[in-house]
């Protein structure tokens, strides 16, 4: 899919967009559009106005789909708006207020409580009989509780409000899945660079913007760009930032570095980016490309991550992919786990760091997850069995009656150190569960477990 997207940002007071509440019927289909506050934000003034004026999410927006059929006034499908921030999510949901006959109400899930839903419902509910559809929308739905989720149902089944509900985390784990089934899910990407360039060259000539009163060059252009992090709503702001600090109104390199000293990090600690790079990060230390791993590392760094949870994942990857293959892989992450406890950031950045170069860079093996699911698959299915006569405990009184620990051979006295003897119960005789790779260190223990397993189990 294409990553190209329209538009600016979330509702909020501050925008000036949509009050909590009822926001009133848009203009009438073919009115002219409501007049620009000149004071309002730069990304508020240049929030499209028309689906013409949307740049990119063709995916989504394309002929006859049902997010343009919605926007157009001719859907009646519910859907639940799904991206990062400055992806168009607040400007559809626009769109779709000012679509012909309508009636608007725009909620924010940070504010409204059920008892704000249901009044919403009934005043729906009496405009659906004088022949009004009520369109409800609610930004950041995925901080409703179940509860509030649960009174939007029997609404939204019947047909009482058309719910268009804006989310940066995936619905999939935010939203209940009775509403889930009752929305389509449009999932809005971020600006690819073209995308973000052309939205800040439309805001420098646009009469909403500069009016070509402010000049930007090529290089200021991709500087932008490359701070934006494919937000459009970021990269009118830094704009905006850049055309207060600029000189003779030529915004320049040196100019948005004035401005801006950081990239964003387009990271949730809650939602998507988290398992989306935690994901990452670990698929890149499994496929042993080090440089990859150390990026996505650092991206959970900068944009806060607990660096306790990355060292937990550091650990479990040390037995998980390498295993015995490198012993010292699972040294090295729980000694980095160790510094994150003692040292904490920034310092054990460098420990996280070592460890991730360590795992990515060491021979990979999953033959100890691999042995250990097999082991207990066996074991829920009843691969019990009882435990061997010999190897029951024999040090209490009366043990030796029973025969408890009778016939054990104490390996130790065997000049080899290891003897022939049955371990498992009877039913699991000769059954294999560790399978080394034959990467690495398992190389060499692959011959040596053939040997064990030919004296113990008695095989010439």
């Amino acid at each position: 899919m294409s990553g190209a997207v329209g538009s600016l940002g979330r509702v909020s007071d501050d925008a000036g967009l949509f009050a909590a509440g009822d926001a009133g019927p848009g203009p009438e289909e073919g009115a002219a559009p409501p007049p620009v506050d000149p004071s309002a934000p730069l990304a508020v003034r240049m929030r499209p106005r028309t689906l013409d004026e949307v740049v990119g999410q063709q995916h989504l927006l394309r002929a006859n789909s049902p997010l343009r059929r919605l926007v157009e006034g001719r859907g009646g499908s519910s859907v639940i708006l799904y991206g990062p921030p400055g992806t168009g999510k607040t400007t559809l949901a626009n769109l779709v207020a000012t679509s012909s006959g309508r009636h608007f109400v725009a909620l924010s899930a940070l504010s409204a409580g059920v008892k704000d839903v249901r009044a919403v419902i009934e005043d729906a509910r009496t405009r659906q009989i004088h022949g009004r559809r009520t369109v409800l929308f609610i930004d950041e739905v995925h901080r409703f509780s179940k509860s509030q989720q649960d009174a939007l149902l029997a609404a939204v089944e019947n047909g009482i409000v058309l719910l268009v509900a804006a989310t940066t985390e995936n619905p999939h784990f935010s939203v209940i899945a009775p509403l889930l089934s009752r929305s389509l899910i449009a999932e809005l990407q971020g600006l690819d660079q073209a995308g973000v360039a052309t939205v800040i060259r439309r805001a420098v000539a646009d009469e909403r913007g500069y009016a070509g009163a402010l000049e930007v060059t090529d290089a200021a252009v991709e500087d932008i760009v490359r701070l934006s992090g494919g937000d459009a709503r970021r990269s009118l702001t830094i704009l905006e930032a850049a055309a207060g600090a600029a000189e003779d109104d030529v915004v320049t390199p040196e100019t948005v570095e004035l401005s801006l000293d950081a990239a964003p990090v387009r990271y949730d600690r809650d939602g998507d980016q988290h398992y989306d790079v935690t994901s990452a990060f670990i698929k890149s230390i499994r496929g042993s490309d080090a440089d990859a791993a150390l990026h996505y590392l650092a991206r959970m760094l900068v944009a806060g991550e607990d660096p306790r949870f990355i060292a937990r994942r550091l650990v479990v990857h040390a037995s998980e992919d390498i295993g015995m293959a490198d012993p010292t892989a699972l040294l090295a992450a729980s000694a980095a786990a160790e510094v994150v406890q003692k040292v904490g950031l920034p310092e054990c950045r460098l420990a996280l760091a070592q460890a991730t170069i360590h795992l990515a860079t060491a021979p990979k093996s999953n033959a100890v997850i691999s042995a250990i699911d097999a082991a207990m698959a066996d074991v829920r299915a009843g691969g019990v069995g009882e435990v061997p006569r010999h190897l029951r405990d024999g040090h209490y009184a009366g043990a030796k009656g029973l025969g408890n620990g009778v016939g054990y051979l104490y390996a130790h006295q065997s000049p080899a150190g290891v003897v022939t003897q049955q371990y498992p119960p009877d039913e699991l005789v000769g059954r294999d569960y560790y399978a080394p790779a034959g990467h690495g260190h398992e190389r060499e223990l692959a011959a040596r477990l053939t040997r064990l397993r030919t004296i113990v189990r008695g095989k010439t």
